[in-house]
């Protein structure tokens, strides 16, 4: 069992993520006394559809102060009127609520607890839960999904990943119509994994309408398979450009969905996954560490970027990821460029090299430490010191 970051609270808290983070096994081994309602399970899923008040014939016959799980809870989104109703009649029931999707309880407009329930993601492993197991080079090329960390055969089992959520969120859902057009969208995609979102551009490559290719993007995000990091607007000083960057949500999904070809760099993918793989640990980091931050990356009309700009009540540090050894001036040039329109702002370049840099005043430091050293309950500037050692 590998210690994961994540600090369950002392009340009721939804916990969401996709299939394969380790939702279920985290909560076994936390909660292992608790009344465990597996909504996968057909028996139950069955049994509680036909009759949601059964729950509280369930939860009369409990003893004081029990915890119950709900694995799956999208699934029924009517078991949350009664789980709401025992909130407010017996306080001292803590529940566990997980999901793999939003998007049902969306759907069907469901009952939310009316914020009697925090809201909790489940990620992938980060660097630091996996310690010394951690090994980027193969965090580049398969992510570090729990269910494919110790799979003998990780790309048959990330194929298979795949293919389980077009069968059992897509299709068995009726998320599309078009099963083929969103199959080939996936792969269309993730050529944009870390780029701008172009969604004429996909749409004409998928051949769907680009309304098609709207409902597409929502359904990876309510099914937590992508995430979107817009521009970083803040006290503007330049012409920015207005689109978001979409990311897959693990580089293992990302390099098993990009088709590869002849004339496909294997360079260019290992620079989508690395800028990848950081902005998955960023956002788990700030997401464990409740630190209060916003993702974002800053683009001008002229190509000055930053990859990504975390900023927060206490938090302005901007960030450039380089898939290189050796790094050069005009790498930093980004960085130098936003430093001049925020003074305020810390930065730093992430490389594939092994020596801490200082270049231009900008600390240049090691992609693998860094991301073994985020750990929630440090800040950022903990984590960098302001001069390489």
């Amino acid at each position: 069992m590998i210690n994961r970051f994540f600090k369950p609270p002392s009340e009721s808290f939804f916990l969401f993520g996709p299939r394969g983070t380790g939702k279920s096994t985290l909560m076994k081994s936390l909660f292992a006394n608790a009344l465990w309602i597996d909504l996968l399970s057909d028996k139950n899923f069955r049994k509680y559809s036909a009759r949601p008040e059964l729950l509280g014939q369930v939860l009369e016959g409990l003893p004081p102060h029990p915890t119950v799980v709900i694995d799956e809870i999208q699934r029924i989104p009517l078991l949350l009127n009664e789980v709401h109703r025992w909130i407010e009649k017996n306080p001292a029931i803590r529940f566990v609520l997980t999901g793999s999707s939003a998007r049902k309880l969306k759907r069907e407009s469901a009952n939310l607890l009316g914020g009697r329930a925090l809201f909790y993601t489940l990620h992938p492993f980060l660097a630091g839960e996996l310690g010394a197991a951690f090994s980027l080079e193969r965090a580049l090329q398969h992510g570090t999904l729990p269910l494919i960390q110790m799979a003998k055969e990780p790309e048959k089992k990330l194929e298979a990943y795949v293919g389980l959520y077009l069968r059992e969120e897509v299709q068995r859902e009726g998320l599309v119509r078009n099963l083929g057009a969103f199959s080939r969208f996936l792969e269309v995609v993730s050529f944009s994994h870390g780029q701008v979102l172009n969604c004429s551009r996909i749409a004409e490559d998928v051949e769907v309408k680009r309304s098609a290719v709207s409902g597409y993007l929502s359904i990876l995000d309510d099914l937590l398979l992508s995430f979107k990091v817009p521009v970083f607007t803040k006290r503007a000083k330049r012409d920015l450009i207005a689109h978001p960057k979409f990311y897959y949500f693990d580089a293992g999904v990302f390099r098993i969905l990009r088709p590869q070809g002849p004339l496909d760099g294997s360079t260019e993918m290992e620079g989508q996954a690395l800028e990848g793989l950081v902005a998955q640990h960023l956002l788990a980091w700030n997401a464990y560490g409740h630190h209060k931050n916003t993702l974002y990356f800053w683009r001008t009309r002229w190509g000055l970027e930053v990859d990504f700009v975390v900023y927060g009540p206490q938090c302005l540090w901007a960030f450039e990821v380089k898939n290189t050894t050796q790094i050069r001036s005009d790498d930093v040039a980004g960085l130098r460029a936003f430093r001049e329109d925020y003074p305020e702002t810390k930065t730093a370049l992430l490389y594939r090299g092994d020596q801490r840099l200082l270049i231009h005043g900008i600390p240049c430091l090691p992609c693998e430490p860094f991301l073994k050293s985020l750990h929630p309950e440090n800040t950022l500037d903990q984590i960098i010191p302001a001069r390489p050692t």
